[in-house]
């Protein structure tokens, strides 16, 4: 039986745009199945046209980081979603929340599914690991 990885993401700032994408593809590396929940504030991260920003004051260097993460071997945000998904990443967007925010599946990210929490949760207590990012 294939180990599982779940993790929800809850936050829309890029350091947590990131975390699922490094911790997801690393553990679809080593033969992981991986599912991806984003919630509240998180599921703007899988809508079409998003640029993750830091928070706060370190907004204004989100460039700046970019380029460094770029000189260390990192791709950038969108390059991270696609081989994620091409590896295998599940990821999805809450279906309650969608409604809440207004977000339209035709909004979302190519790939992305739409889950409801129960089904969520069913995946997650499959899981070896879960993880809660926000």
């Amino acid at each position: 039986m294939t180990e599982k990885l779940s993790m929800v993401v809850s936050e829309g700032t890029f350091d947590k745009a990131m975390m699922p994408l490094i911790m997801g593809t690393t553990a679809a590396a080593m033969g992981t199945e991986v599912h991806v929940f984003y919630t509240f504030f998180g599921t703007k991260l899988i809508t079409k046209g998003v640029k993750p920003k830091l928070p706060g004051f370190w907004r204004l260097f989100t460039g700046m980081f970019v380029k460094r993460m770029k000189k260390v071997g990192i791709a950038e945000y969108h390059q991270l979603v696609k081989d994620a998904q091409e590896m295998g990443v599940n990821f999805y967007a809450c279906s309650t929340t969608m409604g809440l925010l207004g977000v339209k599946e035709s909004d979302l990210l190519p790939g992305v599914k739409v889950l409801g929490a129960a089904a969520f949760l069913k995946l997650a207590s499959e899981s070896k690991v879960s993880l809660f990012i926000g």
